[in-house]
């Protein structure tokens, strides 16, 4: 059970699977020991320092049975950690449990991070053992000059954990299709000579690009590799001749081969990547980013080549979306806020005369998404949670831990679609019944948090770190805080969570989210509060950048909502809201009403009529 509730905590597989993890380190130690190895790091990553990864990257989830998007293992002869954030904290204590494995909350106080605990626990002249295509060649050099004080010495060349796991899947290999120009606002010539450009400027030769998305984006391709994530397993080497894309040829349709022909790109095999890198030329100057490509990869680059570690120059303009893209979006925002307002609608409406759980209301919001024209999916894997299961940031329903939803409380949930037209993502809670006044109290001042930010009207210039107080203010108020960003950057029919552009209220460098706000960035807005074993409460919606005004002081920003599903104002306290936060609140819900009430039903639009009213 969940601390405090009469959820269940840990599900029969689970169960299973955590006395089965002791085995498994038993046998991933004894192969350390013929290796040689003191140490042995499994972090969350593919080989391209993706964020979510496919079923046969799942080493850290095989190794400890924590399944969080986030979170690095470190294996010693005596001990097995899980570090991981403040999101995780509730789960992965759960999983762990029984498994031997130790969590390591990130950021508390006196919690060591992976490299301080690695250097006071390696022992002098050991040897720290990862597989170095999953470890960024940043991360590595770091590694070696931290533990350079003990001797300790890195072995990067294998791949333990494959070694004792036996019946892993395979490479995903899903069929690739081409993104055209009146979903993607641009050619993919015209991007490439944009890159091509901006090579020149950097001085430099070849341009290795690791990162999927960013290859996706550039060659207007789409696929799924990655659930949820419409990418292509591959790496992509550029010149000012060339473009090289190291991918499995066999899930290119002939059609967009030869469009991709036709525009100078040549397919290779995947793995060819590490052949090509180290047969460059002595003198050439090669630009990459050292935190994204895996250290294998910049390992094998030959003696002799200039190494310009810089941000994938297709960073920034694949954040700032074209006002094709902008456009799209809008669209797309307008199809998913219909699915959505139909789903809070059913909820409300059957809650405790029709059976429903957590997964079973899941399954229904994907029904209403994939009635929309040109939707392609889920945006990620949806987080429908009820009571205390809200109090886990990132809870995602499996079949052991799902939960009756009942007519009383609180439901999360945090979803989003792919389209066309783009990519959303959008958390609502709903009043399922009868609350209490302090639930009420703390849903206002998220919303208010909400609402407060999406009206932020500043300089060009700031950064999510300079508005994130307007986000955090009516919590900090009450002497209360979130344990995550308010807010993240959002792909264009790509992956959820985008660089460099995100909110929070201080500086991450690792997270790589505090650029400066540019006009067509798509940011989240998503402040939450949680309390452990009762409920959780987060408003979210999708917010773009664009041009306020110019003055003497120079270029004004603000956004502009582009999530059009009402907020449930029967968890308001309209006496604790301003009377702007109330205008801003009744002009939102007007605009809500107006762009997703043509899509209804007439008795879904009179109770949206309702649940726009003006407070």
């Amino acid at each position: 059970m969940v601390s405090g509730s009469r959820y269940k905590k840990t599900g029969k597989d689970e169960t299973q699977m955590n006395r089965s993890i002791p085995q498994r380190l038993a046998a991933l130690r004894s192969l350390m020991q013929e290796k040689g190895m003191d140490a042995y790091l499994i972090p969350t990553d593919d080989f391209h320092a993706s964020e979510y990864v496919g079923d046969h990257f799942k080493c850290r989830q095989y190794m400890t049975g924590f399944t969080g998007s986030a979170g690095t293992a470190v294996v010693m002869q005596d001990m097995a950690g899980l570090w991981t954030d403040g999101r995780y904290f509730i789960q992965a204590a759960e999983q762990l449990e029984g498994s031997t494995v130790t969590l390591f909350r990130m950021g508390e106080p006196g919690v060591p991070t992976v490299h301080a605990f690695l250097e006071e626990h390696m022992p002098k002249g050991g040897c720290l053992g990862f597989d170095g295509r999953t470890v960024s060649a940043r991360e590595a050099d770091e590694l070696e000059r931290e533990l350079a004080k003990k001797d300790v010495s890195l072995k990067c060349e294998e791949d333990l954990v494959g070694m004792i796991w036996t019946d892993r899947p395979g490479l995903s290999a899903e069929p690739v299709k081409e993104l055209e120009v009146r979903w993607a606002g641009r050619s993919r010539a015209d991007k490439c000579a944009q890159i091509r450009s901006a090579m020149q400027e950097r001085g430099a030769d070849v341009f290795v690009l690791t990162t999927l998305d960013d290859i996706a984006w550039l060659l207007n391709i789409r696929g799924g590799d990655v659930p949820c994530n419409p990418v292509v397993l591959s790496y992509l080497v550029m010149t000012q001749k060339d473009i090289v894309l190291f991918a499995n040829g066999s899930v290119f349709p002939e059609q967009v081969r030869e469009a991709l022909a036709s525009d100078g790109v040549e397919i290779r095999a995947y793995d060819a990547v590490y052949e090509y890198v180290a047969g460059l030329e002595k003198g050439q100057r090669v630009l990459l980013c050292k935190a994204k490509a895996n250290s294998r990869l910049v390992a094998g680059l030959p003696e002799g080549v200039t190494l310009l570690d810089e941000e994938n120059l297709t960073l920034l303009p694949k954040a700032i979306k074209n006002p094709v893209e902008v456009e799209n979006e809008r669209i797309a925002h307008i199809k998913d806020g219909v699915a959505v307002t139909k789903f809070i609608y059913w909820l409300k409406k059957n809650v405790g005369k029709i059976p429903m759980t957590e997964i079973s209301a899941a399954e229904y919001l994907d029904r209403l998404r994939a009635q929309q024209e040109n939707n392609m999916g889920n945006s990620f894997e949806p987080i429908i949670s009820y009571g205390p299961h809200a109090a886990m940031n990132h809870y995602s329903a499996t079949p052991e831990t799902d939960v009756p939803i009942e007519p009383h409380g609180l439901l999360l949930a945090d979803t989003g679609g792919q389209y066309l037209e783009g990519t959303t993502d959008v958390t609502r809670t709903i009043v399922m019944g009868p609350v209490t006044e302090e639930q009420k109290l703390y849903f206002t001042a998220v919303l208010r948090g909400t609402l407060n930010l999406a009206a932020a009207k500043f300089r060009y210039g700031c950064r999510g770190v300079n508005l994130d107080y307007l986000a955090r203010g009516p919590l900090w108020e009450l002497g209360k805080d979130f344990n995550h960003g308010t807010g993240h950057g959002v792909g264009y029919y790509l992956n959820v969570h985008e660089a460099p552009n995100g909110i929070r209220w201080r500086i991450v460098p690792e997270r790589n989210d505090s650029a400066v706000l540019e006009e067509g960035m798509i940011t989240s807005d998503e402040p939450g509060y949680y309390v452990e074993g009762q409920y959780g409460i987060r408003h979210e919606n999708l917010i773009v950048c664009k041009k306020a005004q110019e003055t003497e002081f120079g270029p004004f920003l603000c956004f502009e909502h582009l999530t059009m599903v009402p907020f449930d104002l029967d968890g308001i306290v309209p006496e604790q809201m301003s009377e702007r936060e109330r205008a801003l609140l009744n002009a939102y819900h007007k605009e809500v009403y107006e762009k997703i009430s043509p899509y209804l039903e007439a008795e879904e639009a009179q109770w949206l009529k309702e649940a726009t009213r003006e407070i």
